[in-house]
């Protein structure tokens, strides 16, 4: 197991539940040493980043006369190729090390990135490029993504706090991303916002390479095949009932809640009130999101995702209100109680997740989870649309609060979940 995350006071007793929290501050830790400062900044970069590309997308293919699906497909073929490599990405994480992998990753989308400035800022690039390219790089996310969970507990001496900070800066930058690249796009074109983006992967490989990470007794190691190593990824991931049990669930909350929840929200948000409204709605999201982080910043619960559970009873609220047709300021209340709600649930459990896997195996773990969630709130989102146009819009979303409380009850029932006690 990794070593446990940096302590905070003794020990106390668990509320009914199992939800008992300590709101006294960590026991001083030296969180900003070298490593994590150099992380923080290669994380808030490549959301950065991230952030700018569907608006780089939109105003790039738009503007030069293709049709809305265009951007659909190019933003499609992102997902999919995430999907269909990050098993593959956490496999190789383990097998030569997180750091590399990443760094190896950013540097295979920054051609990418750059060729997309360039050729946007001249005119525009065939679509079949344009799509090859995004391509590329979802491949590069997939091989970048599962280093991260495991690279937090090498760094961090208090996983939780980490992962808090972290969660605030990335909510932030979510917020930043869109903006600056609207901005670059009204005073130059969608050019010029890839090559910003291009930027953000030069950084992030920068800053992993500056990082002296110690090596783990598993780095060199002999391995197996790749099909062999996944093989046995999955044999750790099925020991762990907690952990496919959380997963399980998830599954179903992104098919029925949370892949449904964006784009239904756009559609009914933009329809009633307006794209300007919606803008302000997200922002609300995002704020909400950085207060969660700085929430979990403070509170350290004795039973992590038994408190986050309770706190994602934060999300049906903002269903409720979609769905009802509850007035502007009560939408961007609702938005901004389950941005920070998710945003709680998501720090319990990466801190979970991280503290609690081997770090031999924790890369192949994180990967699995993103697989799984990433993929049904995808088909989530495909059936959004022809659902709602059966049923109903505000119905679908009401029916997505249900779900959502239901899910919070899952997760408290399951003992193995509700029990998993803080390391």
């Amino acid at each position: 197991m990794p070593a446990p995350a940096g302590s905070g006071p003794g020990p106390v007793p668990a509320e009914p539940g199992g939800v008992a929290v300590r709101t006294g501050p960590p026991a001083p830790a030296a969180l900003w040493n070298r490593n994590f400062r150099l992380f923080f900044v290669a994380r808030a970069v490549a959301v950065l980043g991230e952030g700018m590309v569907p608006v780089a997308f939109a105003a790039g293919l738009l503007g030069a006369g293709h049709p809305g699906s265009a951007v659909g497909y190019a933003l499609g073929l992102w997902t999919a190729a995430f999907a269909v490599f990050v098993l593959f990405g956490g496999v190789l994480a383990d097998r030569f090390t997180a750091r590399r992998m990443m760094i190896l990753a950013d540097l295979l989308r920054l051609p990418g990135a750059v060729l997309l400035g360039v050729t946007f800022a001249l005119g525009s690039p065939p679509l079949w490029a344009v799509y090859a390219l995004s391509t590329v790089a979802g491949v590069g996310a997939a091989l970048f993504q599962p280093g991260v969970a495991s690279t937090i507990p090498r760094i961090a001496p208090d996983v939780q706090r980490a992962n808090a900070v972290l969660r605030v800066v990335e909510a932030l930058m979510t917020m930043a991303g869109p903006a600056l690249a609207g901005l670059l796009v009204a005073l130059w074109n969608a050019g010029a916002a890839f090559a910003v983006n291009a930027a953000t992967f030069a950084v992030s490989a920068v800053c992993f390479t500056l990082m002296r990470l110690a090596p783990l007794p598993s780095d060199g190691a002999g391995r197996g095949s790749l099909g062999s190593e996944m093989a046995l990824g999955w044999r750790e991931f099925r020991s762990r009932s907690w952990l496919w049990g959380v997963i399980a669930i998830w599954t179903v909350y992104g098919l029925t809640v949370a892949g449904p929840m964006v784009p239904l929200t756009a559609n009914l948000v933009t329809g009633e009130h307006g794209s300007a409204t919606y803008g302000v709605l997200m922002a609300a999201g995002g704020a909400g999101s950085a207060v969660g982080g700085l929430l979990a910043l403070r509170l350290r619960p004795v039973r992590p995702l038994a408190a986050g559970a309770v706190a994602l009873l934060g999300l049906p609220v903002n269903l409720l209100l979609l769905g009802a047709g509850a007035p502007v300021p009560l939408l961007h209340a609702g938005q901004f109680v389950g941005g920070a709600a998710f945003a709680f649930w998501l720090v319990m459990w990466s801190t979970a997740v991280q503290t609690h896997v081997p770090q031999d195996a924790l890369n192949r773990m994180h990967a699995y989870d993103v697989a799984g969630s990433l993929l049904m709130m995808g088909v989530g989102r495909s059936l959004s649309g022809p659902v709602a146009a059966v049923l109903g819009t505000e119905e679908v979303l009401l029916a997505g609060a249900g779900i959502a409380v239901l899910v919070v009850v899952a997760l408290l029932l399951v003992r193995p979940i509700r029990t998993l006690p803080r390391v």
